[in-house]
């Protein structure tokens, strides 16, 4: 960051710095003030959405550290709200809100974006972006996007800032909690205003030429970063593919594949090839490939790389069109994110050939999700609780994986307990790791989650989707595989055809358990006291720690 921007007056290295960290604080402050704002447990409690600036030509300047897979959600909005909407038409106090994944305004219909365009002396200057995951559009079909939900194009919701309440109540009208989206989406209106007031208070302070030529800065900073990283990588074509199972593929299992090149300071994801786009919720739209593609680069190539846009020049993507991770208009596209957590299994699988030290054995492999939906008993109203589980995360080279966490692409927060009780007619039952889920190694797989549920006085609608209930997550270099994923009705394990959907009736338990991770090296190189204490604290049974450790738990008992 030296000689390349001293092309504007008064740009200095020291400058850009400076409002690198003020993007990054901007977007920060934007997601905090917009999760203390939502009404639902989903966003206020589990911090599923994101924050974004863009340029004035929708390049990425910053996204908060939230969830990965939502740069594919904001991806390609701001060039389809300016196709639609020349500069010039655009005014301040303008706000545009979308949803659909084939219209540039999502990757699945629950991610509604609010985008602002962001003036400064009457000039265009940027844009400030969030995202939601509003946990409504329940108890539907996936056999294609029309079933999902309300699609909603990028359009107007505020013009000259005035809302278009013919527009809002358009949207409501097909929520079936509507009184949570109207909360939610008047959290994502002000955190937008937000976001605007912080960078014009950045032009105020610096000039908007100067604010404007920082971020063209950063993104040339980012793209040396990954060239830089790149170069690290030897040079060749790393191959690796994958079994893919999910609740909506019954008891299928597809195939997954990529080929990475890595050729100087450019690499390239190849992805031709793979199953045809399905009819279920599991097909990935390009943008969420792209996002996929680029968080499973960075964290192998350098994870201090500044997320902007910069960091997608080196990084090249190819997929058929109409396929799983790269499907048509108007394949479903719901659970997007079991399949892209795999994507991520086949980056870190490829780069474990050339670059093993810097990867981890595979992750719980989904993003477990369950639904439960149905008039509340004590109000009366409709209700619509939503979560994601966590899992195993990996081993790594020197350290053994995390238990129980959120993984990849996804990064939300649990809900606790007491929330969900005081919210929902449910009742946790169990909430705990599951032991022996974590693949036995030199070090050893993250275990994953068992959490039961008992409905309450009313029957309510259950989805669980979830993924690794056919296959295991695997391990490396000798590491054994993580515990398969289970989903279990008074339990009795769950028929896969079903695709994950079911009635349950009042006081009956629904069961999920998320898939472990797989271990990294030879589990007899384990340090024995280690293997002992993993014992000792139930993280693995006996039997493992006979057959897979070689440790005789009576011998150390004695």
């Amino acid at each position: 960051m030296t000689t390349e921007i001293s092309r504007t007056a008064g740009l200095t290295p020291i400058t850009v710095e400076i409002l690198g960290s003020a993007f990054s604080s901007v977007v920060e402050e934007m997601g905090t003030a917009l999760i203390r704002a939502s009404y639902s447990t989903n966003i206020k409690e589990r911090r599923d959405c994101s924050t974004i600036l863009f340029d004035s030509q929708g390049r990425t300047l910053a996204q908060a550290e939230h969830i990965p897979i939502h740069l594919g959600s904001l991806m390609g909005i701001v060039e389809e709200i300016l196709r639609r909407h020349p500069v010039e038409e655009l005014d301040p106090g303008d706000m545009f809100i979308g949803n659909d994944a084939y219209t540039g305004g999502g990757t699945h219909l629950p991610d509604i974006v609010v985008l602002s365009p962001i003036f400064y002396d009457e000039k265009l200057v940027g844009f400030a972006a969030n995202l939601s995951h509003h946990a409504d559009f329940v108890d539907r079909g996936h056999a294609h996007i029309y079933q999902e939900g309300l699609r909603i194009p990028p359009v107007r919701i505020f013009n000259r800032g005035e809302l278009c309440e013919d527009i809002l109540e358009t949207i409501l009208l097909n929520c079936q909690v509507p009184h949570e989206r109207l909360g939610d989406l008047r959290a994502q209106f002000a955190a937008n205003r937000l976001g605007v007031r912080r960078f014009q208070a950045l032009c105020d302070k610096y000039g908007a030429d100067i604010v404007v030529a920082a971020g063209s800065a950063l993104l040339d900073y980012a793209e040396r970063q990954t060239r830089a990283g790149l170069k690290q990588i030897p040079d060749g074509t790393y191959r690796f593919e994958d079994r893919f199972d999910a609740d909506d593929l019954g008891n299928e299992e597809l195939t997954l594949k990529t080929a990475i090149t890595v050729h100087g300071d450019e690499i390239t994801l190849d992805f031709s090839g793979n199953p045809p786009q399905v009819r279920a919720g599991l097909n990935m739209v390009w943008t969420a490939l792209l996002a996929t593609s680029y968080y499973g680069v960075k964290i192998v190539v350098d994870p201090s790389i500044l997320p902007n846009a910069g960091m997608y020049r080196p990084i090249h993507v190819t997929a058929d069109s109409g396929t799983i991770l790269n499907c048509d208009e108007p394949a479903a596209i719901n659970s997007r994110t079991q399949t892209a957590q795999r994507v991520v299994d086949l980056i870190l699988g490829a780069f474990a050939q050339a670059v093993p030290e810097r990867v981890i054995a595979a992750c719980t492999g989904a993003n477990t999700s369950i639904t439960f939906s149905g008039n509340d008993p004590r109000t009366g109203r409709y209700y619509s609780y939503l979560e994601t589980l966590g899992g195993g995360f990996g081993a790594r080279a020197t350290k053994d994986g995390l238990d129980g966490v959120q993984t990849h692409i996804t990064n939300t927060s649990n809900l606790p307990v007491e929330s969900l009780e005081v919210e929902y007619p449910l009742l946790v039952e169990r909430y705990e790791l599951v032991p022996d889920s974590g693949g036995p190694g030199k070090q050893r797989g993250g275990m994953g989650i068992r959490r039961d549920i008992r409905v309450l006085e009313h029957e309510a609608a259950f989805r669980g989707s979830t993924s690794r209930r056919l296959s295991a997550p695997w391990g490396l270099f000798g590491g054994h595989d993580g515990g398969k994923a289970e989903i279990r009705i008074d339990g009795e394990l769950a028929d896969p055809s079903t695709g994950g959907q079911f009635l349950i009736a009042p006081g009956q338990l629904a069961s999920v358990v998320t898939g472990g991770s797989g271990g990294y090296g030879n589990p007899k190189e384990r340090d024995r006291n280690q293997v002992a204490a993993d014992l000792r604290d139930g993280k693995i049974s006996r039997d493992q720690a006979a057959n897979a450790y070689r440790l005789d738990p009576d011998a150390e008992e004695d």
